[in-house]
């Protein structure tokens, strides 16, 4: 997985994943599913444009703990 970004929600983070033209389908849905199965990602959108590239969206809900913190009743 190359390029990544992430952004966070209310309850939701999300994070974007870039994938090369070379990679077959095969292999970015393994790279997907150990993504979902290792750290709690689900598979949000997917793009799948004409020179092969793929961008994909994933989502995991926020752990409470983490909305304290961005909260602020946390330290």
């Amino acid at each position: 997985m190359t390029s990544a970004e992430a952004v966070v929600d209310d309850d939701w983070e999300y994070h974007r994943v870039q994938l090369p033209p070379g990679v077959s389908r095969v292999t970015a849905s393994v790279q997907l599913a150990i993504q979902a199965e290792f750290t709690g990602w689900e598979l949000s959108n997917v793009r799948l444009y004409s020179d092969g590239t793929r961008k994909v969206w994933l989502r995991r809900r926020r752990r409470a703990r983490d909305l304290l913190t961005a909260q602020g009743v946390v330290a």
